[in-house]
């Protein structure tokens, strides 16, 4: 029997840490950081694993990889671009390449992945149990212009990405309002390995010539094919319109251009009260408008019946700010830290 551990990303937003047991095996699926300044999850609890699994190269997701040892320095599973995207400083020793899509072997258990639609490189895991299969989803989007999603398949338990909860907005609906924001010129925040390349590709359609921090260039000229304006801290102009790094302006180019006058800027990621973007946003002084990067309140709903799901786990999200979720999922609903799956 397989058992399911929630370390850290149930009931809140947070890190995100998910211990599966199953065939003698301990496989921890993400090794996230906390959101806020000083929130680390508590890994002294998880004892030694002997794999783990990285969904995609995000903070919360793979922020406490310099801790390995400290969970027995396990083999780490991921795509090469996942790999890719991590930090020199934190890349593990142990790297074991996975695909996109289709199927591997995990310490002889059988996985399947699929695109998340979420991140260059991001995917979901299924791997089979004796109650039905479970899905482990990071973080996942079925709205992105340049990564894509695959369908997920059938399984009992589905843990999912619930960070939106009962938002059922639609991305091109967002993507306009951005583009009359930027009118005149803004810097347009993201994180990196993100929605950038779709942020510049959206507001090229729109006829703005948009300019980029470096790495998000390099993103967009990977996912579409074309060169991007490159500016840096020197050559940026408040006229422009600029999608940077630095999701809330904590880092990158949008925590440069801060230094400056003159610059409007939106936000469009989820803003810890410690980052540079909240008091920006509380008083005025800075915008924040929604971009879907993570599943609408009816992607939940859908991939819940696709998957003839019995359980269905919302993660990273304060399930009591959901009722229509809540209502959706009906019985099917599980909030337990610990269930066997």
């Amino acid at each position: 029997m397989a058992r399911l551990i929630a370390i850290s990303g149930l009931n809140r937003k947070s890190a995100a840490l998910f211990l599966v047991e199953i065939g003698g095996r301990r496989i921890l699926f993400d090794f996230g950081d906390g959101l806020e300044p000083g929130e680390h999850p508590d890994i002294a609890s998880i004892g030694k694993v002997d794999a783990l699994c990285l969904s995609h190269a995000h903070e919360d997701h793979i922020g406490s990889l310099l801790r390995l040892d400290e969970v027995g320095m396990p083999p780490v599973y991921a795509t090469k671009r996942c790999f890719d995207d991590i930090p020199s400083g934190m890349k593990p020793a142990d790297r074991r390449e996975i695909p996109q899509k289709g199927q591997f072997d995990l310490l002889g258990i059988p996985m399947t992945v699929g695109q998340s639609g979420h991140a260059p490189g991001g995917v979901w895991f299924h791997l089979p149990t004796d109650l039905g299969g479970f899905i482990y989803s990071g973080d996942v989007s079925a709205e992105s212009d340049s990564m894509p999603m695959d369908p997920m398949p059938p399984a009992a338990t589905l843990l999912i990405d619930a960070s939106y909860g009962d938002r059922d907005s639609l991305l091109t609906e967002q993507r306009q309002q951005i583009i009359v924001e930027a009118k005149g010129g803004a810097v347009v925040c993201c994180p990196p390995a993100g929605r950038g390349a779709d942020m510049v590709h959206a507001l090229r359609q729109a006829g703005y010539e948009v300019k980029a921090e470096a790495i998000i260039a390099k993103e967009y000229q990977i996912a579409m094919g074309h060169a991007v304006p490159v500016v840096n801290a020197e050559t940026a102009s408040p006229e422009d319109v600029i999608v940077t790094t630095g999701s809330n302006g904590e880092e990158g180019l949008s925590a440069d251009l801060l230094k400056r006058e003159g610059f409007r800027f939106l936000f469009s990621s989820h803003v810890p009260k410690g980052s540079p973007a909240f008091p920006l946003i509380a008083e005025k002084r800075a915008q924040w408008l929604p971009w879907n990067v993570h599943p609408r309140l009816r992607d939940i709903l859908i991939w819940a019946d696709q998957c003839r799901a019995d359980r269905v786990i919302p993660a990273f999200l304060d399930i009591t700010t959901a009722p229509k979720l809540v209502s959706g999922l009906g019985p099917r609903l599980a909030l337990k830290r610990e269930m066997e799956i």
